[in-house]
């Protein structure tokens, strides 16, 4: 009898010990909304800036429709103050600067980002730059308008697509530019 309970206490002890060592070992959640995959693979990491900050907090998310006119969020929004600079994400082509329904809105068409190529776009934003401009990664395309965003305090939409696709576009970003920490002071020891 105890040596079947021994057995009993053993195997339970196993098995305790795989579920834990499975669940230390399995890939963190996504960083991204609910029904969006960490990255597509026909989306290159190409950013090299982020379009507002070093690291906008990010108001809500991408959040993929079910169907083409259905409910969802077809980009990003990100905390900014009325009058910041907007940058181009990454090079690109301004494939449009101008207004759209009261609000002003920039296009970029990312270069190098296949056929047809992907469009980046950001508002509401007084533009610095026209149409049929080349822009390089970081630089500044326009600024944040006080008025016309949908979020609740000022803030940029930042949107990406290809052809008709809306995409998420925070996979433009690389990890060292998404998951970038605050800079630290570390201390220097020199030799004597």
């Amino acid at each position: 009898m105890r040596a079947k309970r021994c057995v009993r206490v053993g195997t339970r002890l196993i098995l305790l010990l795989v579920v834990t060592v499975t669940a230390l070992l399995a890939p963190p959640p996504p960083l991204f909304a609910a029904g969006s995959p960490v990255a597509d693979v026909t989306v290159p990491a190409v950013g090299r800036a982020w379009p507002v900050g070093l690291r906008p907090r990010v108001l809500r998310g991408w959040e993929p429709p079910a169907s083409v006119y259905g409910p969802g969020h077809r980009g990003v929004d990100l905390t900014a103050a009325p009058g910041t600079p907007v940058r181009a994400v990454a090079a690109g082509r301004v494939s449009f600067a101008g207004r759209v329904a009261g609000k002003g809105v920039v296009s970029v068409e990312l270069t190098g980002t296949g056929d047809p190529p992907l469009r980046t776009t950001y508002e509401p934003v007084t533009a610095t730059v026209e149409e049929g401009e080349e822009v390089e990664p970081g630089e500044v395309i326009g600024t944040v308008d006080a008025a016309g965003s949908h979020c609740t305090t000022t803030c940029v939409h930042w949107g990406l697509r290809r052809g008709e696709t809306y995409l998420n576009p925070l996979w433009l970003l690389p990890p060292w530019l998404l998951h970038r920490g605050p800079s630290r002071l570390l201390p220097v020891y020199g030799t004597a």
